[in-house]
């Protein structure tokens, strides 16, 4: 089977510009648009274990499973989005009270708006929180980096 034939009907990969994130605090309804995501990755972290007497390699054994911060970036929320106000929450709080994590979705959709391919982050909280440089030579949106720390995530679709 040659691989055009193999990609033909639903099977062709998503477009990575067409694509949805669910917050559970807004239930999904509103507050989900974003230019960029990136930080969807795992990795297993291995330590080296040396061999006395051989010297040929190094045993590299699994250790922990890895994430690096989900990064989400947008044109600048208004100051009633509740991605604004959680943020706002956290970072000019003082951590007075106590941090609430919540568990994020990230969808790829197909043409119709439904999820090809979705993700699920949990115990996610942002851990930085960015307003990107204004230029006055460049004519963009005003953008906005919230990166979220997570415990782990799972492939859903």
């Amino acid at each position: 089977m040659s691989l055009i034939s193999s990609l033909t009907g639903n099977e062709y990969p998503p477009a990575s510009f067409y694509f949805k994130v669910a917050f559970s605090a807004t239930l999904g309804l509103s507050d989900t648009s974003f230019q960029d995501v990136s930080g969807i990755k795992s990795e297993v972290e291995t330590e080296d274990v040396v061999e006395g007497g051989e010297n040929r390699y190094v045993h590299r054994l699994p250790k922990s499973i890895k994430h690096p911060q989900l990064v989400l970036k947008r044109g600048i929320g208004q100051l009633t989005s509740p991605l604004v106000i959680w943020c706002k929450s956290i970072f000019e709080g003082d951590l007075v009270l106590p941090i609430m994590p919540m568990p994020i979705s990230v969808f790829l959709l197909d043409e119709s708006g439904i999820p090809q391919r979705a993700w699920s982050f949990m115990n996610a909280y942002p851990v930085s929180w960015e307003v990107e440089e204004f230029k006055s030579t460049k004519n963009e949106v005003a953008i906005e980096k919230v990166e979220l720390s997570y415990t782990y995530s799972n492939r859903l679709i």
